[in-house]
């Protein structure tokens, strides 16, 4: 069975590697893509990948992924701060919804200390920088119990008990 997962990613986000490389680093979005999708293949994930600096377009995907995905991972950006339709649109979503900070915003200055819409996530993944993402990517295939039978036994037992 193949896992769906939509990758979401907010505003600024396609100058990554450009913008502020001391806190962001070089890395740009195509070549996280690059390696979420390496990571991907052999865990019989399929993502689609986007990037916005709309909101009502990320809104409108994370609706989309109703029915169409199995979890959402999603980097808000500068929404995070903001958004209260991301918030209500993640709420609509059942499955995973792991949110993805390439910076550690805990120690960031006031204005990117606090995410509102990890009130929505399932999970929130901070600091690490784009390894974040790969990060993200196991934490959805892990919560969904969908690790193949080849990934180390000790994480597969670490899987939350299925729902009722």
């Amino acid at each position: 069975m193949t896992t769906r997962i939509m990758v979401l990613n907010g505003p600024n986000l396609n100058f990554l590697g450009i913008r502020e490389p001391h806190v962001y680093g070089s890395t740009t979005l195509s070549e996280i893509e690059t390696s979420c999708e390496e990571v991907a293949r052999p865990l019989a994930v399929s993502l689609s990948f986007h990037q916005s600096n709309i909101e009502g377009e990320l809104v409108g995907l994370i609706q989309s992924a109703r029915g169409n995905a199995d979890a959402i991972i999603m980097n808000p950006a500068a929404f995070s701060f903001t958004s209260i339709a991301l918030i209500d649109a993640l709420k609509i979503f059942d499955g995973p919804k792991i949110e993805v900070h390439i910076s550690n915003i805990h120690a960031r200055d006031e204005l990117h200390r606090h995410s509102i819409t990890s009130s929505a996530s399932t999970a929130v993944i901070c600091g690490l920088g784009p390894y974040g993402y790969i990060v993200a990517i196991l934490a959805a295939v892990q919560r969904l119990g969908r690790l193949p039978g080849t990934f180390p036994a000790a994480l597969r037992g670490l899987a939350p008990p299925a729902k009722a």
